[in-house]
């Protein structure tokens, strides 16, 4: 069996992508691409789930189309969004998303009755309103109860298609239930939600084979012969299993996409105060590693500027109207918790630029400029960070996702922190989805032979820091920038 296809589902669009390995190349076909986004009902905003299982079968029988009569599978998917079922297996709400708004002052509730402190040294899991924890902690007291099973979201459509049910650990990991000493679900916490441990499944390693899909659904909608392979469910560990490292130097990585994650490999959880302070996270990852990273806005901020817009351009052109402009004209602080769902993204960049004294963007070109600006420096910042909790020094910056085909923006991140910034594969995500079924099966030996064969088999960029001139008077901007809104309220 040489085919290996990924279900690789973000928050604004899916695909399924085949692989084969044919000695140390791996050559990658998307098969089905899909668009995925939250509806607003009764309001409160909910995905569409149903639909992206109906996705993945529609991606399922492309690939039979195209000669994929026996293959194995993965799947992954955002974090932090659940699946409540009943004891027949059904689902009993609509899956709330997770920028619904129900959770804004969820987290100082909560903490009336366990402190933070306790929280980060139970979990190492950074504080976001809208993780799982505190998405539970608000949710209808009488449907928790009649809950049988919660499932993380990718965990439910492997449900829908194999009849098996798991907590697949790295998604499990995001829900800041877990505890980094035991290993398990944290039974204080567990008991602050009055939930129950036996509401959650087991929790599964990813490079797990669960089985063979459902018969019913192989003769019903003529799918190909498919082992389902458990993979990091949550998409960015998978893209951290796709970077092409072969894990020798200090690296670091971007992983750049609707959020930018910034963060190192670690083979401990490093849940200190000063990495609490810091709101770093340790989400779990592949074959016993952390994500030691920082959550930062990222490309959600140009996607919803783009879609006010009309979607009339490209983002490619987004990003050649952006180079034309003045550098660091306009800055925002891009982990604002206004920026996280607002109802206008352009108007609110605005605001902030007005009420902060700076000219206002007011084209394309200077808004996607004010955003890529800005997101250079809070790379700056995040990284200073990482080196200084971890006490390393980065040699290299992977950025991999889809804004490593931003060449202004990584341009920009490489003069801004000083370091080498190699970019690509934009095709991160479904790639370590994929080397984790190349591992699992055999066909690759570990993540160092997986970071080797992706280096050679996938083209990136390699960005050398260059001098920015005005650079102190633009960091002291910066500074003063963060001191002026030090009150207002940071997702991070």
């Amino acid at each position: 069996m040489n085919n290996y296809l990924a279900v690789d589902i973000g928050a604004s669009s899916g695909r399924l992508v085949s692989a084969t390995l044919e000695g140390d190349q791996l050559h990658l076909q998307e098969l089905h691409r899909f668009n995925n986004s939250f509806t607003e009902k009764d309001g409160h905003d909910y995905w569409n789930i149903d639909d992206l299982l109906e996705e993945i079968i529609q991606g399922l029988q492309k690939a039979k189309q195209n000669g994929i009569h026996s293959c194995t599978l993965g799947i992954d998917t955002w974090a932090v969004d659940y699946v409540l079922l009943d004891k027949e297996g059904n689902r009993i709400h609509e899956v709330y998303a997770y920028r619904d708004a129900r959770t804004l002052r969820a987290p100082d509730r909560l903490h009336q009755l366990i402190s933070r402190e306790d929280v980060y040294e139970k979990t190492g899991i950074q504080e976001l309103n809208f993780n799982t924890l505190y998405q539970l902690f608000v949710h209808d007291r009488e449907q928790l109860a009649q809950a049988d099973k919660i499932l993380m979201v990718p965990d439910y459509l492997y449900y829908r298609l194999t009849g098996i049910m798991v907590n697949e650990m790295t998604n499990a990991s995001t829900m800041q239930l877990l505890n980094v000493n035991t290993r398990e679900f944290d039974e204080d916490l567990l008991s602050l939600l009055q939930l129950r441990r036996d509401q959650f499944s087991e929790l599964a390693e990813p490079g797990r084979v669960l089985g063979s899909l459902l018969p019913e659904l192989v003769q019903k909608y003529d799918l190909p012969d498919c082992q389902i392979i458990l993979v990091p469910t949550h998409d960015t560990a998978s893209a951290v299993a796709g970077v092409p490292s072969q894990r020798e130097e200090s690296w670091a990585y971007i992983s750049s996409g609707t959020w930018s994650l910034l963060g190192m490999e670690q083979s401990e959880a490093l849940n200190t105060k000063a990495a609490m302070q810091a709101n770093y996270t340790n989400e779990w990852g592949a074959y016993g590693t952390y994500r030691f990273l920082k959550n930062i806005m990222g490309l959600w901020m140009i996607q919803e500027v783009r879609r006010e817009g009309g979607s009339a351009h490209s983002f490619a052109e987004l990003v050649q109207l952006a180079s034309a402009e003045t550098p660091f004209a306009s800055l925002v602080l891009c982990n604002q918790s206004s920026f996280l769902n607002p109802d206008s993204m352009t108007l609110e960049i605005q605001r902030f630029c007005e009420d902060t004294g700076q000219p206002i963007p007011r084209t394309p070109g200077a808004l996607a400029r004010c955003i890529f600006d800005s997101l250079a420096l809070s790379y700056r910042d995040a990284l200073h960070e990482l080196q200084r909790l971890t006490d390393e020094t980065v040699a290299k910056l992977h950025i991999v996702g889809g804004g490593a085909n931003n060449e202004l923006l990584c341009q920009l991140t490489a003069d801004l922190l000083e370091i080498e910034v190699q970019a690509g594969p934009s095709e991160s995500t479904a790639i370590g989805n994929i080397v984790v079924q190349l591992i699992s099966s055999g066909a690759l030996e570990d993540l160092k032979a997986a970071g080797r064969v992706i280096a050679q088999s996938f083209p990136t960029r390699l960005y050398k820091p260059q001098l920015l001139e005005g650079s102190k008077e633009l960091l002291d901007r910066w500074e003063h920038l963060k001191r002026q809104t030090m009150s207002t309220t940071q997702i991070s």
